[in-house]
Order: structure tokens, then C-alpha cells, then sequence
């Protein structure tokens, strides 16, 4: 009988830490760790999601109250993108500096504290009278958490999966977290806005993320980032607590990019400019979309004689197109590639935004707004799994953070801007602005770095000292 251990050996002769370490989890069968770390990603991705698709279905009950007027409710949504933008850059170089999971549950407890604080009613007896200042003010702190979410969602879940399924087990992610939070927002909203109003739907979903930070503390670090920063018994014993093959560390080499010192965001700026510089171009053209537009769709959808039942009703039955296009996703990614999917989505985004500019009946303005969800969220979905993929370990969350920050930008230029020119110009203008925008984003997409279906995450983008 030959000996395991020689074997071993044998295979490990002359792989470094991280090699050997990315090599595991590349042809790894998915197990239960896999699984555990798939469900918490997906569960702490799902309330913040459900957070900022939830406030363009507010915004009605916020003017209706009084406690906004319309040229202030930008305000909110543009403070709460300055503190994703804040989050995004900072958790990238605190994340590949000190690891994924200290990170992840900071984010997500900030988050849920300042959402609840946020939300606040007045309490008359003490004196307390939260006003619209008090809201900026916890919307940015909520905003600085969320921000530090989404990117090491995808990071996190990049460095577990797979490499054959690698596409189809981000996209199952986005799926369960980042898709169902868009319909679920809407019912929530219809649910509950004539009981407990926006605050008291703000404050379930802070208690929501203090209930998964709870069960975050489960959560593994990534065997990746414990291999490229010195810590490579740790990342061995986890491979073992995996159930796959493991060496003493003693069989491996040792080199530069086994014990990172370099500086994440330096390292990515130097070695790969033209991917993040496409990368923000990408991002920037979705969150536009997707978060600029959101925020003032039922506003729209009201101002053309829906009322604010109605049109939180008929974005309901838009929004299903989120899950649609994650479903898609899991098979368009693996069968046609990032790369194709994601540049024919954003053209297609873009024709059918101007249709739904003119679009006349309620039939139509459902149909076509159905299809410009969809291939919205294919487009910028597909674009987010790709550029977790093209960046090294030791500055993955970091590459994929500042792309995200432009983006953070994009929308909340878009919030006050999409008013300015759908009051100044109508709706045919804002919409064909967006599909300009989504054009060129169709062409950096192509650009982001080589086609990533199949390859190893290595192979993409190598840790770099």
C-alpha cells in the first residue's frame, strides 16, 4: 500500500503555501463548510440589500408624512452612498490587511445599530425629537457598513467556491441574498407602511442584521488569505476541518507573496490600473441604474397616475425580475462566459430603459419594465462575479472596493441628478443618458481582465507580493 503522507509530499514538492493552499480549494467537492460560509454570506447580504432597495419604496411615505420634503429626500440617499463609498474603500484595505471575517462582522453590527438608531420615533416625554439631521447622520454610519458588505460578499465567496462552479456558486449567492431582497423590500413596504410607517420598517431590518451578526461568529476565515499573510497552519488545519488533502507546512515553500506586507490598494493600482479603471466604469454605469433609478421609480410610477399602493404593486411584479435574472445567471455565466453575458445585458438594458421612457398602457410599463430590471441586474451582477475574480488574494477585496467606490459615486450623483433632469427635460432624457452610460460600460467590461469561466483564481490574477 503506498503511504498517504509520501504522497503528499510528494505532490506538495515545490508548491508554495499559497499554491498549494489555492490548488485544495479550486478542486475542492463543495461540503458543509462550503455551504455554512454560502448561507451566512448570503443571509448578511441579504439585509443589506433589502436596506437600500427598500428606501425607493419608502420615499413616497417619507414626503407623505412631512418629514421630507421632495427636494430633500436626495439628501438621504446621497448621504447614505457617501457612507457606502466611505465603507467600500475602507474595508477593502482593512479586509486584505487583516482578514476577512474581523471585518465582516464589524460592518454588519455597525450597520444594524446605526439603522435602528437611524429610525428612532420622538419620545415627547424625554425630549427626544429626532428630526432629519439625526437620520443623515446614522444613514451615513448605516451607509459606512453596508458599504463594507457588498464587496466582501462576493470576495469571500470567490475564495470558497469552487473553480468549475466558481460563476454558478456566486451567482447561487447573489440569488438568495442580492436578488430576493428587491420583491421581499416591496412586500415589507406594502406589509407595513400603514402599521408601523418607514421607521418601524427600518427598524426590522437593523434587528434582521444584528440577528445574522449573531450567527456570524461561526463564520471561518478564508484559507486563501490566511496562506498569502503568514498564517499557513492556519489555513492547513482548515483544509483538514474541510475534509481535503493537507501536508505539513514543512513540505511547502515559503516566499515573498506567503506573508504579504505590500499595500493592497498600492499593489492593485500598480499591477492592474486598466482593470480597475474598467471595473469602475462597470459599476459605475449599474449602481446608476440601479440604485438611482430605484430610488425614484415608484415616485415616477405615482406622478403617472398609479398612487402609491399601485405603483409599489406594480414595482412588486417588476421585481421579480431579479430573481429571474439570477437564475439566469447561474447557467449564462458557466455555458457563455463573464464576459458575453455581461456586455450583451448592459446593450440590452440600455434599448429597453427607452422603451419603458414610452411606455403607454400598464401592461406595457410592467412588460418592458420586467425586461429592463432583468437584463439590468444581469448586466451588473455578471460584471460584480467577474471583478471579484480578477484581482490577487492579497488585494481582492481591495481591487473590488474601489471599483465599488466609483460606483457608490455614480449613484449618488444619479439620485439628485436623475430628478434634475427628468423635472427639467422628462423622462426620454434621463433614460437616454443611462443608455449612453450603460454603452460604455458594455465596451470596459470587455476590458476588465481575461475571461475568468473555469480558470483558476490563481491563474486570473496570482498573489503578488
Amino acid at each position: 500500500m503506498v503511504d498517504a503522507a509520501r504522497v503528499g509530499h510528494a505532490a506538495a514538492a515545490g508548491q508554495t503555501i499559497e499554491d498549494f493552499v489555492g490548488e485544495a480549494m479550486d478542486n475542492a467537492p463543495m461540503g458543509p463548510l462550503h455551504w455554512r460560509v454560502l448561507a451566512l454570506v448570503a443571509s448578511g447580504y441579504f439585509v443589506d440589500v433589502i436596506d437600500f432597495t427598500i428606501f425607493g419604496a419608502l420615499v413616497p411615505d417619507l414626503l407623505k408624512s412631512g418629514f421630507v420634503t421632495q427636494q430633500q429626500v436626495p439628501w438621504i440617499g446621497s448621504i447614505t452612498l457617501l457612507g457606502l463609498f466611505v465603507g467600500t474603500l475602507g474595508q477593502g484595505e482593512f479586509t486584505d490587511r487583516f482578514g476577512r471575517k474581523t471585518v465582516y462582522q464589524f460592518n454588519l453590527l455597525l450597520f444594524g445599530i446605526a439603522t435602528i438608531l437611524g429610525a428612532l420615533p420622538a419620545i415627547p416625554s424625554l425630549g427626544f425629537q429626532p428630526g432629519l439631521t439625526w437620520l443623515l447622520v446614522f444613514r451615513f454610519l448605516a451607509g459606512v457598513g453596508l458599504g463594507a458588505e457588498q464587496p466582501l460578499c462576493f470576495s469571500y465567496t470567490a475564495e470558497y467556491a469552487p473553480k468549475s462552479i466558481r460563476g454558478r456558486t456566486i451567482a447561487f449567492m447573489q440569488f438568495i441574498g442580492g436578488a430576493w431582497p428587491w420583491p421581499a423590500g416591496v412586500l415589507l413596504a406594502l406589509a407595513f407602511r400603514d402599521t408601523i410607517g418607514w421607521r418601524g420598517i427600518w427598524i426590522i431590518i437593523g434587528i434582521m442584521a444584528l440577528v445574522v451578526f449573531v450567527m456570524r461568529f461561526s463564520l471561518p476565515e478564508s484559507p486563501r488569505w490566511l496562506a498569502t499573510h503568514g498564517q499557513g497552519e492556519r489555513a492547513l488545519e482548515l483544509l483538514q476541518r474541510m475534509g481535503l488533502r493537507s501536508v505539513p507546512l514543512t513540505a511547502l515553500r515559503i516566499d515573498a507573496a506567503s506573508d504579504t506586507r505590500s499595500d493592497p490598494i498600492g499593489l492593485v493600482l500598480r499591477h492592474y490600473p486598466a482593470r480597475v479603471a474598467a471595473g469602475m466604469i462597470c459599476f459605475f454605469a449599474f449602481f446608476s441604474i440601479a440604485l438611482g433609478l430605484g430610488a425614484w421609480l415608484p415616485n415616477i410610477l405615482a406622478e403617472r397616475g398609479f398612487g402609491i399602493a399601485k405603483s409599489l404593486n406594480s414595482i412588486f411584479w417588476m421585481t421579480l425580475a431579479f430573481p429571474c435574472a439570477s437564475a439566469f445567471m447561474m447557467f449564462a455565466l458557466e455555458r457563455f462566459g463573464r464576459k458575453p453575458t455581461a456586455v450583451v445585458a448592459f446593450i440590452l438594458t440600455g434599448g429597453f430603459g427607452l422603451a419603458w421612457a414610452n411606455a403607454g398602457s400598464e401592461s406595457a410599463v410592467l412588460a418592458i419594465g420586467f425586461g429592463m430590471i432583468f437584463f439590468t441586474q444581469l448586466a451588473g451582477n455578471a460584471s460584480q462575479i467577474f471583478i471579484a475574480e480578477v484581482f490577487p488574494t492579497n488585494a481582492r477585496a481591495s481591487g473590488f472596493g474601489l471599483c465599488q467606490a466609483a460606483g457608490r459615486i455614480g449613484a449618488a450623483v444619479a439620485i439628485p441628478a436623475i430628478l434634475w433632469v427628468y423635472t427639467g427635460y422628462g423622462l426620454n432624457a434621463v433614460f437616454g443618458g443611462l443608455a449612453v452610460m450603460v454603452a460604455i460600460a458594455a465596451v470596459a467590461v470587455t476590458q476588465v481582465g481575461p475571461e475568468a469561466r473555469s480558470l483558476a483564481l490563481d491563474e486570473v490574477a496570482p498573489p503578488t507580493a
